[in-house]
Parts: structure tokens; C-alpha cells; sequence
């Protein structure tokens, strides 16, 4: 089975953001893996939000975004991956998870991860069904 990229221009990254060297999306062997998404506005490439629970709805927003793109759609996402820059902010960043995935959520792992930025607290990525 082939693979397909996915990019569309209403999330950032990958080749649709400029110089970067990897895909928003591939589609494959029936997934969608869906590359780290960070809290930023599609257009302008800034950081949306202050709170965790602001950066965490714009990372589902980029996803869901993509996921559109890729055919499918956040009801078909089977695994998470998020990255924290701070421990502290897993409670507000699962206030947020929960209005996304009331029912039936994906599996899910997590890190703690120093960011470089300090306007930066999250990062996540997905795998859906196709």
C-alpha cells in the first residue's frame, strides 16, 4: 500500500510552513500519523494562548485540521502522544482533552520535555484511522 503526505495550509508545519523537513501528516497502511503539533496559529506562525488549556485546544485544532485533510477525523484517532514543558500543567491540559474526547479517548502517553521556547507548554501528536 502506498503512502500519501499530507499537508494542508490550515495547520502550521511541515512543507506548507516553509523550509521544515517533515510532513504534517502520512497516510498509511490504513492510519493517518499525524507529526507533534504545537500551539500555533496556521497563518502567522505565532504561539496562541497563555494557559495550558489555550495551547492544548490549539494543537487539537492544528490535528483536527489535518486530520480533515488525511479523510478522516478526530472521533478516529486511536493513540496520543503530548508533551509537557511543565508537570504542573497535566490537570488543565486534560480539562481541555476531555471536550475533545468526552468519550471512547485514544490511548495516550506522555513526557516532560524542557522546550526551548517559553511561550511553548505542549505538543501533540496522533495516529487516526484512515
Amino acid at each position: 500500500m502506498a503512502r500519501e503526505i499530507i499537508n494542508t495550509p490550515d495547520a502550521p508545519g511541515g512543507a506548507s510552513y516553509g523550509s521544515f523537513p517533515y510532513s504534517q501528516a502520512v497516510k498509511a497502511a490504513g492510519l493517518v500519523f499525524v507529526a507533534g503539533q504545537g500551539p500555533f496559529d496556521p497563518v502567522s506562525g505565532t504561539t496562541i494562548g497563555e494557559t495550558i488549556q489555550e495551547q492544548t485546544r490549539q494543537c487539537l485544532r492544528n490535528i483536527d485540521a489535518i486530520l480533515r485533510a488525511a479523510g478522516s477525523s478526530m472521533e478516529q484517532v486511536v493513540n496520543a502522544t503530548f508533551i509537557l514543558r511543565d508537570g504542573e500543567d497535566f490537570a488543565g491540559m486534560n480539562e481541555e482533552w476531555v471536550r475533545w474526547f468526552p468519550t471512547d479517548p485514544p490511548a495516550r502517553q506522555g513526557a516532560k520535555h524542557p522546550f526551548d521556547s517559553e511561550t511553548i507548554r505542549i505538543s501533540i501528536a496522533v495516529v487516526a484511522e484512515a
